[in-house]
């Protein structure tokens, strides 16, 4: 099974008339099989070491403020996958990872349960969540996806859930086309997944244009690492969907494709 990026983009997505959010509600047209349990690392949970969420039942977080009332009352309680949070502590535990946690108790923050709702509307498939840890660094996500890989063949789909670009002091609401800062980023990324150039991304920000204006902070580019080690070296990416809003928020998308 291939491994995806999404950008999930504002929380709003879930409700807003966008070209990405018209993409996610096709996502059977990508993904035609149902998979047995959904695995999604979001930039939206931080934590110091890997945690999975182990709970028989995901509740619907909502981690954003000041936004309509309409997002408060959405909910998507899909069942949890308990199972699958055991295997992916094994599968790291195995891979060198000294410490993984639980927790007992988290359901799904915005960057799972928006898209899901969108890609998966049913609620019906069990979702695990794992967290990134935004003080390492690309290779260490690139290594998380790597001790993963086992899952693609045993149903599981892994989606990263963040952002390719991702500066919310640096939105420009009135913009009518990317600043070229973004945009300059936006590209670099599609081409140096495209022509397999893995080093390249786990070090971007020495190695991209524009890196700290495009990610001042890391959490919502590393799950990009994770479903792109998952995948492996040799993957081929495919840059499956590309909008933008608010002149400096990317929405590419991406696919990758194992060669083993």
């Amino acid at each position: 099974m291939d491994t995806y990026f999404i950008s999930h983009g504002s929380p709003t997505l879930a409700i807003e008339d966008l070209p990405a959010r018209h993409f996610l509600l096709d996502w059977g047209k990508i993904v035609a099989e149902k998979p047995k349990a959904i695995l999604v690392i979001s930039g939206h949970w931080d934590t110091s070491v890997p945690c999975v969420n182990v709970v028989s039942r995901n509740g619907t977080i909502y981690d954003f403020y000041g936004f309509p009332r309409e997002m408060y009352q959405l909910q998507y309680n899909a069942p949890g996958a308990p199972d699958l949070a055991k295997r992916v502590k094994e599968l790291l535990i195995n891979s060198g990872f000294k410490t993984v946690r639980e927790d007992p108790s988290r359901g799904l923050d915005h960057g799972a349960w928006v898209p899901l709702s969108l890609m998966y509307p049913k609620a019906d498939i069990p979702v695990c969540q794992l967290s990134v840890q935004s003080k390492q660094n690309g290779e260490h996500h690139y290594k998380m996806g790597k001790a993963l890989a086992p899952l693609k063949s045993e149903g599981v789909l892994i989606i990263g859930s963040g952002s390719a670009t991702h500066n919310l002091r640096a939105l420009r609401f009135d913009a009518s086309s990317p600043a070229p800062w973004a945009q300059a980023f936006d590209n670099w990324l599609t081409e140096a997944l495209i022509n397999g150039r893995h080093d390249e991304i786990n070090n971007f920000q020495e190695k991209a244009p524009s890196a700290s204006m495009a990610h001042p902070y890391p959490d919502h580019f590393y799950p990009l690492h994770v479903a792109l080690g998952a995948a492996g070296e040799g993957a081929k990416a495919e840059l499956i969907h590309n909008s933008w809003s608010h002149g400096t928020l990317s929405y590419s998308s991406y696919s990758f494709k194992s060669n083993q």
